[in-house]
């Protein structure tokens, strides 16, 4: 069982998230966000670490890279006990991240309302995949 340090929270569909990010915060484990949900944790009352700043690099082309960084996958993609793993994470500055909690943007029932051309491209989720991928493996 791996102890729960960083967990890392990107959502778009926020409906619950204060709660398991109170009881998570209440554990001690640190709360690792991105753009909207680091706000609304924020407005919570609850401390979070932006993506930007752990990773020193800002979310840039309108929102569409927040997560595609060696820091975040990096320490998804880390195998614990591994000591090259270990060795390239800490040359790198790369900390372990025990838990991803996401959900997806919502494709599919943005283009089954109508929406513009235009909404429905910004709503491919690139970097909700790519965490769900990194952290499976």
């Amino acid at each position: 069982v791996v102890s729960i340090i960083r967990a890392l929270i990107s959502v778009s569909d926020k409906a619950g998230i204060v709660d398991l990010c109170t009881y998570l915060h209440s554990k001690n484990v640190e709360l690792l966000s991105t753009g909207g949900t680091a706000k609304k944790l924020r407005e919570a009352g609850l401390p979070c670490i932006d993506v930007s700043d752990y990773t020193g690099s800002p979310e840039c082309l309108d929102g569409r890279v927040k997560t595609l960084h060696p820091k975040v996958h990096g320490g998804l993609l880390g195998v614990r006990g591994n000591p090259q793993h270990e060795k390239d994470m800490e040359a790198n500055g790369i900390g372990k991240i025990d838990m991803t909690i996401l959900n997806l943007y919502p494709f599919e029932a943005t283009v089954a309302k109508g929406a513009a051309f235009e909404q429905c491209i910004e709503n491919i989720d690139i970097g909700g995949p790519s965490m769900l991928r990194s952290t499976a493996k």
